[in-house]
């Protein structure tokens, strides 16, 4: 902002000039009289001193608005055999804390800018994993994953698109904490169940009956979570434990219920990435079988070590146990030589260049 008195160019945050000490006020760019910063239109000249706000594209009440077009063609193809299937999923449930007092605290048209934004972070780190996103709930989201759409891995979705969301919500926090003063914080909780799956319409709204209090429970674990925390019960923490780190948080009372839960807080990537890591942890049954082929590796390991390079290939129907024949090759490996293993996730079949997950020291090109 320059100074009227010096002519001093000051920084756009500045009261008086840096310069000569003379206060600073706003002025209307086009007939320069003084302003005030909650202005929309200079009241000398009729200025437009901010832009007119331009309505969110996504209708929030549609959900082929929302859903990306990969998504919503394979929910279409699949839709008759999908309706009536009773499905077991992971409920995620996220919300603005407090977003009543907040919305107090700004303009109304800001603050649905805001939470447009907000809206498309949730969006985007849902549809990611190829969640679905059932209803928006005005300040939050209900997603479900193994639903419509089926993965092996949907516990691990729902706990990646978990970790993503705190990450992109942290910085768009940090952005209004320091542009707009706002104490902008989200929490979330997840939890597993059965849901049937209804009627699919040509507009992609979905109807669920929901079995055994899924829903509820994940709404009542999202309560119970700290705000820019996620939470998640002790059925999702069965199915991830190794995938992701855990804080064990007890038993918590569940309002309107006589029993309790066992809650985790979901803190980040965890040290193992595939099933037979996380068996192996747990303890395998022993290797049987399969000498003539641990005999074709082991004379391809000679040849590298006396300097002749190989490259074996292992093929086989999914299931016959390629993994633990691999796994069983390279263990006495691990203590004489330097091993380096890769890794593919599922979530990324859909993406021609992958950026890490959140904490994640796994790349795929």
């Amino acid at each position: 902002m320059k100074c009227p008195r010096c002519g001093f160019e000051n920084e756009p945050d500045k009261k008086f000039c840096t310069d000569c000490g003379n206060k600073l006020a706003l002025r209307c760019p086009e007939c320069e009289s003084e302003l005030k910063g909650s202005e929309k239109f200079c009241g000398e000249c009729g200025y437009a001193l901010q832009k007119p706000t331009k309505e969110s594209s996504v209708d929030y009440t549609q959900p082929q608005s929302y859903t990306p077009k990969h998504l919503a063609d394979r929910i279409l193809q699949s839709r008759s055999a999908l309706e009536g299937e009773r499905k077991q999923v992971r409920v995620l449930f996220a919300d603005v804390k407090g977003s009543m007092e907040l919305a107090e605290q700004v303009d109304p048209e800001e603050w649905h800018r805001i939470l447009d934004r907000f809206f498309e972070i949730l969006a985007d780190g849902v549809h990611r994993f190829e969640g679905t996103i059932n209803q928006y709930t005005g300040d939050g989201i209900m997603a479900l994953f193994g639903a419509p759409i089926a993965h092996e891995d949907h516990a691990q979705r729902a706990c990646y698109a978990a970790l993503r969301l705190s990450e992109g919500l942290q910085r768009y926090a940090g952005e209004l904490k320091l542009e707009k003063g706002l104490g902008f914080s989200v929490r979330m909780g997840l939890n597993s169940g059965e849901v049937v799956v209804g009627k699919i319409g040509d507009d992609l709204r979905m109807d669920y009956t929901a079995q055994g209090h899924t829903v509820g429970l994940a709404h009542r674990v999202e309560q119970l979570a700290e705000p820019g925390h996620a939470y998640l019960n002790q059925h999702t923490a069965r199915l991830v434990e190794g995938f992701f780190l855990l804080r064990d948080l007890g038993e918590s009372r569940i309002a309107g219920s006589s029993g309790s839960l066992h809650v985790y807080e979901l803190q980040g990537v965890g040290p193992l990435k595939t099933p037979l890591e996380v068996s192996a942890r747990r303890g395998l049954v022993r290797f049987v079988g399969r000498k003539r082929e641990m005999e074709q590796l082991q004379q391809a390991w000679e040849a590298t070590q006396a300097g002749r390079g190989q490259i074996v290939a292992v093929l086989g129907e999914a299931g016959v146990g390629k993994s633990r024949f691999v796994y069983e090759f390279k263990q006495p490996l691990d203590r004489g030589c330097r091993v380096l293993e890769a890794f593919s996730v599922s979530h990324g079949k859909a993406y021609a260049y992958l950026e890490p997950v959140p904490n994640d020291d796994v790349q795929q090109l």
